[in-house]
């Protein structure tokens, strides 16, 4: 399911549910199961800067993860199966599977 007002170019999995005002740019890619709550902001350009030499990097949510509500994923890294992302978090490196991270920037909480 998708909310309103979402642009989607990336890869979103079966039964995942991404709520309104969130941009899946080309090189996210969504697992299945994953909850994406509302105004989160996916980023797929390390270095953004108007130029046509760009370098995108992918983003991986995996399977069952879930990402409260204006949180910041930045591109390049993985969030592992069944992480919870806490609200407002910005995440600048791989979460592992089945860890709670919150915070700016984002920490293992649980």
């Amino acid at each position: 399911m998708v909310g309103q007002g979402c642009y989607v170019a990336g890869v979103i999995g079966d039964h995942s549910r991404i709520q309104n005002n969130v941009s899946v740019y080309e090189g996210v890619f969504i697992g299945r199961r994953v909850f994406v709550g509302p105004s989160v902001v996916f980023t797929n350009d390390r270095y953004p800067i108007v130029s046509s030499d760009w370098k995108m990097e992918q983003t991986h949510i995996q399977d069952g993860a879930s990402i409260g509500a204006n949180a910041t994923i930045r591109c390049g890294v993985t969030i592992g199966p069944e992480a919870m992302i806490g609200c407002g978090a910005v995440v600048l490196e791989d979460v592992p599977a089945g860890e709670v991270w919150a915070g700016v920037p984002a920490k293992r909480i649980k």
